[in-house]
C-alpha cells in the first residue's frame, strides 16, 4: 500500500536513511542541553499528576471515602483528555508582557505553573472530610493547569530537535517526569507519615474507615509539593525559547479561528488520509490497561494493609526507578529498531503486567511480592511510555505542535480516563481481581491495531 502523503516540515519527515548511530552516540544524547533541559521540565510535568490522581486517591482513601466515589472523582484527570480544546490558544495566542519578555511557549509554561502552585496550596489546606467540594475544584484547577502545561512542553520539546533526537528528549522526559512521580508518590507519603502527631500503627483487626486521617499532615505534605514546582519556574527562566516557526499573519479573527483550529487538524488527515482513523484508534487505546488499572491501585493498597512506608518504598520509589530503566530502554530500542517494534513490545509487558495484580489480590500483604509485581509493571510501563511519545511526536508537523501533539495525548487518556471512573463501582461489585484480569483483556485489541499500523503507515520507516 502507497505511504501517506508528508510534508517537509513535519516531525515525521526524515532524511534518506541515515547511518545507525554506534551505542556510544546513542548513549551520549542523553548529555545533550535539549536532554537535559526536558530533564528538568519533566519533573515539573509529572508533579501535578499524581497529586491530583494515585496520590489523592490514597488520601482519600484514607480519609474514610468509599471506592465508588473515588473512582468517580478519578473523572478530574479528563481535564488531560480535553486539552486539545485550548491548545490552539496556547499555539497561536500571546499573554500580555509574558510573551514578550519570555516568549511563546515559556510564557505559557511559566503562567501555568504559578496556576499549578497556587491550587496546589489550596488541596492542602482542605480536609476532604468536611470540604470535599473545595479540595475537588482545587483539584480540577491543577489538572487544568497542568494540562496547559503539558501542552506548551510538548511544543517546547517537539520544537527542540529534529525527528532523530525525539527518542531521546522523550527518554529524558520520562526520566524527569518519573522522578517527579517519586517526589509526588513516595515524599508525599513520607512526609505526611513524618507530620503526623503520633505514630498511625493500626491495631490487628480491621480499621475504622477515616480513622487513620490526619489533615494537618496532609497540608504539610502537599504545601511542600506546592513549593516543588519551583524546579519547573527556574528551568523556564533559564531556558532558551525554540526557534520559532514563521506563522502567516492572520487579516481577521475568521482567519485566525481557521489557522488555530482548523488548519491543524485538516492537516493531519490531509497528510495521513484514510489511515488517520486507525492512528487515532491506536493512540486512544494504547495505554488503556494501565490507566483504567491504575485508578484502583493506590486504594488497593489501603485495603491490602500496606503502610505508607511500605507503599512510598516499594511502588513509589523501586516501583518509579523501574519505569526510569524501562523508558531508557525504551528509547534507545526506539533509535535501534524502530518506534514500532517497541510500541507492540510495550503494549504486550503492558497487558500481561496487570495479570500480576490479580495474583498479588489473592496473595495477600507480602511486601517481596508487592516488589516483584511492581518490577514488572513499571519496566513494561517505562519502554511502552518512551516509544509511545516518540511515536506521537513522529505524527506531527511542527508548524502546528502544540495543537495537534495536544489531540494525540488528549486521545490517550480520553477513553481510558472516562472508563476508569467506574473502576471503584467494578471494583465493589466484583472484587480486585476480576477486575485487574478485566484490565489485562483490555489490551488484546490495542496488539491488533499495533500490527494494523505498522503494515499501513509505519511512522519511522522501520518495521
Amino acid at each position: 500500500m502507497a505511504q501517506p502523503p508528508t510534508l517537509p516540515t513535519t516531525a515525521s519527515a526524515e532524511a534518506e536513511a541515515p547511518a545507525r548511530p554506534t551505542w556510544g552516540e546513542t548513549l551520549r544524547v542523553y548529555l545533550e542541553p535539549a536532554s537535559l533541559r526536558m530533564f528538568a521540565l519533566g519533573f515539573s510535568a509529572g508533579l501535578p499528576l499524581l497529586l491530583v490522581l494515585g496520590t489523592l486517591s490514597f488520601r482519600l482513601r484514607e480519609a474514610g471515602l468509599d471506592r465508588t466515589t473515588i473512582g468517580y472523582l478519578s473523572w478530574v484527570g479528563l481535564a488531560y483528555g480535553f486539552k486539545w480544546c485550548w491548545a490552539p490558544l496556547v499555539d497561536r495566542l500571546p499573554i500580555p508582557l509574558l510573551t514578550r519578555w519570555l516568549g511563546r511557549r515559556r510564557s505559557w509554561l511559566l503562567l501555568s505553573q504559578a496556576c499549578i502552585m497556587a491550587s496546589l496550596v489550596g488541596m492542602a489546606l482542605a480536609d476532604p472530610r468536611t470540604e470535599l467540594q473545595l479540595v475537588v475544584w482545587c483539584a480540577l484547577a491543577v489538572a487544568f493547569a497542568s494540562a496547559t502545561q503539558d501542552i506548551a512542553l510538548d511544543a517546547f520539546r517537539i520544537e527542540s530537535a529534529d525527528m532523530r533526537h525525539q527518542g531521546a528528549l522523550a527518554a529524558t522526559y520520562q526520566t524527569g517526569y518519573r522522578l517527579a512521580m517519586i517526589w509526588a508518590g513516595a515524599g508525599v507519603l513520607w512526609i505526611a507519615a513524618r507530620a503526623e502527631l503520633a505514630p498511625a500503627v493500626p491495631a490487628a483487626g480491621a480499621v475504622a474507615p477515616g480513622a487513620l486521617y490526619q489533615q494537618a499532615a496532609w497540608t504539610t505534605a502537599y504545601l511542600v509539593m506546592a513549593a516543588s514546582m519551583l524546579v519547573g519556574v527556574l528551568t523556564v527562566l533559564f531556558s532558551r525559547e525554540p526557534a520559532r516557526v514563521a506563522l502567516p499573519p492572520a487579516r481577521n479573527a475568521a482567519d485566525w479561528l481557521r489557522s488555530a483550529l482548523v488548519e491543524p487538524f485538516a492537516d493531519f488527515l490531509k497528510r495521513y488520509g484514510k489511515q488517520a482513523l486507525l492512528i487515532l484508534a491506536l493512540i486512544g487505546v494504547y495505554r488503556i490497561s494501565d490507566v483504567v488499572m491504575g485508578i484502583m491501585a493506590n486504594p488497593f493498597y489501603v485495603d491490602m494493609g500496606y503502610t505508607k512506608d511500605e507503599v512510598a518504598a516499594v511502588t513509589k520509589v523501586f516501583g518509579v526507578i523501574m519505569t526510569l530503566v524501562g523508558a531508557f530502554i525504551g528509547g534507545a530500542l526506539s533509535l535501534k529498531l524502530g518506534v514500532m517494534r517497541v510500541l507492540m513490545l510495550g503494549a504486550i509487558l503492558s497487558a500481561a503486567s496487570n495479570l500480576l495484580f490479580a495474583w498479588l489480590a489473592g496473595h495477600g500483604h507480602d511486601v517481596t511480592a508487592l516488589i516483584l509485581v511492581i518490577s514488572a509493571d513499571n519496566l513494561s510501563a517505562g519502554v511502552a511510555s518512551a516509544a509511545f511519545i516518540a511515536y506521537l511526536s513522529g505524527l506531527t508537523n511542527v508548524q502546528y505542535s502544540a495543537t495537534q501533539y495536544a489531540l494525540f495525548s488528549s486521545m490517550m487518556l480520553l477513553a481510558p480516563k472516562w472508563l476508569a471512573g467506574y473502576s471503584g463501582a467494578f471494583v465493589d461489585a466484583y472484587d480486585y481481581p476480576t477486575f485487574f484480569i478485566a484490565t489485562a483483556c483490555l489490551g488484546v485489541p490495542v496488539l491488533v491495531l499495533i500490527w494494523l499500523a505498522t503494515r499501513l503507515a509505519p511512522v519511522d520507516g522501520k518495521r
